[in-house]
């Protein structure tokens, strides 16, 4: 049996063959994380390339290369010299060029290099390319997302029991944050919205504004690279009849969207079945208002649907679909299979709302009444 390592190399070699290219630099973040299975070259956090980098060639030969800085570092606790062979310079010959990377692949490498992201003049991008590569999930990765998501779920839920109303939204997300570092994830996204906030900012950063009634909150909680995405509203005593009413209604449209998430539909037909859906629930124009969502895995969303949107569904690919209506929100992460979809961020003993579509039964978070 293939593993992972073994997997992914063969999906770089393809393209590289289709693309007839020798090798490919891989420096982005997520693209680290995504062949090494989890490991990262992140150092500063705030940009998307590295401080090492993969070299793949079209005859799934794999190399480390990196600075005599971090070269240890990279086998002692992120790579195996058995899976990549090192190849390091001094720190000093990299400041002093840019480009010592490419010109090291070049030494072992005959013919056309190309790069994920864009890092060297004279070397092409294939980052659109590579991301095909990263969209279906192996067993081992399917097994690391379930896990995540799992506990994603139960963070959220933790947390919702340790705040109160009063807390302020900076102070809640702060909880959120924390929580999730004690299980070794960090919400790269955090957003926290609070009463009126709710309806009025659809990316609610969060503020030193007090929850009093009502609260929304959102993370992309990311671990071994992978990120799983999940919204969940709070409210103190009864369930306003009108963000109730919205609620299920913003369920609908998700529930829509799952069940046309099958393999083979591509992002526009995806879009058009949420923009018919908001319509048959009485709110024609909320599409217009904030993106729908679409594939997650090593970014927080590898492509979003939009009506010219050609990108296509996978078997074993992984969706956070994010529908809102004004002042509600509804959003979980879910797994295609051949059996459907398989929501991994449920959260225990969260309420939910059953949506009957074309004769499947769909669940999404609803509000919990504290």
């Amino acid at each position: 049996m293939r593993s992972e390592l073994e997997e992914k190399t063969e999906r770089i070699a393809e393209i590289l063959g289709r693309e007839d290219l020798s090798a490919v630099l891989l420096n982005a973040q997520h693209n680290f994380a995504w062949l090494t299975g989890g490991s990262t070259n992140g150092i500063d956090l705030s940009r998307e390339n590295g401080a090492a980098t993969l070299l793949v060639t079209r005859s799934g030969k794999r190399y480390v290369v990196c600075n005599n800085i971090e070269m240890p570092r990279m086998l002692a606790e992120e790579v195996s010299a058995d899976d990549f062979e090192p190849v390091d310079f001094s720190w000093q010959k990299e400041k002093a060029v840019g480009d010592i990377a490419l010109r090291k692949a070049k030494e072992l490498v005959q013919g056309e290099i190309a790069t994920d992201i864009p890092l060297f003049a004279g070397a092409t991008p294939i980052e659109n390319e590579i991301a095909a590569c990263r969209y279906r999930l192996t067993s081992d990765e399917l097994t690391r997302y379930r896990e995540l998501g799992r506990d994603a779920g139960a963070i959220m839920s933790s947390v919702i029991d340790e705040i109160a109303p009063g807390d302020t939204e900076l102070s809640i997300a702060a909880k959120l944050r924390s929580a999730h570092a004690r299980h070794n994830i960090a919400s790269v996204v955090t957003l926290v919205a609070a009463d009126d906030r709710i309806a009025r900012f659809r990316h609610p950063v969060p503020t030193a504004n007090s929850w009093k009634k009502t609260l929304l909150m959102v993370t992309c909680a990311k671990r071994f690279g992978l990120i799983v995405s999940l919204s969940r509203i709070v409210c103190v005593g009864d369930v306003p009849d009108e963000l109730q009413r919205r609620t299920e209604a913003t369920a609908f449209v998700n529930a829509s969207m799952a069940d046309a998430t099958r393999p083979g539909a591509s992002g526009a037909e995806i879009y058009a079945v949420a923009d018919a859906a908001y319509a048959d629930q009485g709110f024609p124009g909320e599409i217009d208002l904030h993106h729908q969502g679409g594939p997650t895995g090593y970014k927080t969303r590898e492509w979003v649907a939009h009506p010219q949107c050609s990108e296509t569904v996978n078997l074993n690919q992984a969706f956070a679909w994010n529908p809102t209506i004004t002042g509600s929100k509804v959003e979980e992460t879910f797994i295609t299979t051949e059996n459907g979809i398989e929501v991994i961020t449920a959260t225990d003993g969260y309420p939910q709302i059953g949506t009957s579509i074309n004769g499947r039964e769909y669940f999404s978070p609803g509000i919990l009444s504290l």
